[in-house]
């Protein structure tokens, strides 16, 4: 069983841990970001945290999507429990108070659960209240009914990048900030709790999704044919991951254009493609091949050069056939978590990316067996352009892994 819990300023990745030891633990989710992932009937995803303004947020049509692949989804605290409201005639499962707020109809605004934070670096460190934080510490009879409704309007009345405690306290009567400095003393957290609380569900009973709804097209608006092209691309980008970091990955390239020009014709078809029926490689070729490469036979020579020349001379797209071998290599799974560490690690950088050109002369300082142009051909790349392209979304791993 797979669990996948989204989450930022909620709750920590160390704070699932406690919980849940063998939960995978990635940023607030966006939308596409379930599509991406590859569920199955016994899997879980716990959206705790969402994108509202960076990114557009996650959609529902994605979640009715893993619903109806039998994939157990919980919801809470923030973006999940809204998504959870609004989803749980389907088979969502919404976990928490402020769930049942959103549910109930007592709150009905994005804005409720919504904070400013800090970066990943900082642990998501929030700069604002969450309104429903406030609502719950009133609830629980901390303050004056009377005062706590004048917070609460007075914090709904502003944007909320602008309910700071400070920012509050401004607003409010002198009267009622004794009130307010009572809310912040106890620190209601409600979310928190509630996270705590949907970390512990995956374990529980599992909804009825199966007798909740039927799948149909014009509900979800996503085929299967869309879906697998979302999960594609996420595996393009686990086969990018595998091409930078991986060992192993030109002998596999190497074997799948092989089999490719085998079926082409072999050798003969290879001659034809380059023009070279002779005992020697001109020049332009020759550079193609790693010093020691020299000493083989011409047929091997040959076949090495078609290989890497392969965008210029064959049109034939070998993307197709080198995942379908990498899927089944014992690593996928370990190149397929460079995924995430890639992703949390943009997400705590410091500071952006250089530019590609620097980042492909970077990875070029790590392969050193053979010319630069021979260790980009080798590992598929058409040139420096497209390695830079390519590893600029990596770098943050890579400077991690290598301080």
């Amino acid at each position: 069983m797979k669990v996948v819990v989204y989450t930022g300023p909620t709750l920590s990745a160390d704070d699932v841990h406690a919980v849940l030891p063998e939960a995978t633990v990635v940023p607030p989710a966006a939308r596409g970001d379930l599509l991406k992932e590859e569920w199955g009937p016994d899997d879980t995803a716990v959206i705790i945290d969402g994108y509202y303004r960076e990114r557009l947020s996650v959609g529902h049509k994605e979640i009715l999507w893993l619903l109806n692949e039998g994939v157990h989804v919980i919801g809470a605290a923030s973006m999940g429990a809204l998504r959870a409201a609004e989803l749980s005639p389907f088979g969502m499962n919404g976990v928490g108070e402020v769930y049942e707020m959103f549910s109930s109809g007592a709150v009905d605004g994005d804005d409720e659960v919504a904070v400013m934070h800090g970066p990943a670096e900082r642990g998501y460190q929030a700069s604002t209240v969450a309104l429903v934080n406030l609502r719950h510490g009133v609830a629980r009879g901390t303050v004056d009914p009377e005062a706590g409704a004048r917070i609460i309007a007075a914090a709904k009345a502003r944007p909320f990048t602008h309910r700071s405690w400070d920012e509050l306290a401004e607003a409010l009567d002198p009267g009622d900030r004794p009130a307010l400095a009572v809310l912040r003393e106890e620190q209601w957290d409600v979310k928190r709790l509630d996270a705590l609380l949907a970390l512990e569900e995956v374990s529980g009973e599992r909804p009825d999704v199966a007798g909740a709804w039927s799948a149909d097209i014009a509900l979800t608006g996503i085929t299967h044919y869309e879906a697998l092209k979302w999960r594609s691309a996420r595996d393009l980008d686990v086969m990018n991951a595998a091409r930078l970091f991986a060992p192993e990955y030109p002998d596999v390239h190497a074997a799948v254009l092989e089999e490719l020009l085998t079926e082409f014709g072999g050798e003969a078809y290879t001659q034809e493609k380059l023009g070279v029926y002779g005992d020697e490689l001109p020049p332009e070729l020759a550079k193609w091949l790693a010093p020691a490469e020299h000493a083989l036979p011409m047929a091997e020579r040959l076949k090495l050069v078609m290989m890497r020349v392969w965008p210029v001379w064959q049109s034939e797209d070998w993307r197709r056939a080198v995942l379908d071998r990498l899927r089944a290599h014992e690593k996928w799974d370990e190149w397929s978590g460079l995924l995430i560490a890639a992703k949390l690690a943009r997400a705590t950088a410091k500071a952006a990316p250089p530019p590609p050109e620097f980042c492909a002369r970077l990875f070029l300082r790590h392969w050193k067996t053979a010319p630069p142009h021979v260790e980009m051909a080798r590992r598929g790349f058409y040139g420096m352009d497209d390695l830079g392209r390519t590893a600029t979304p990596f770098f943050a791993l890579d400077a991690q892994r290598r301080r």
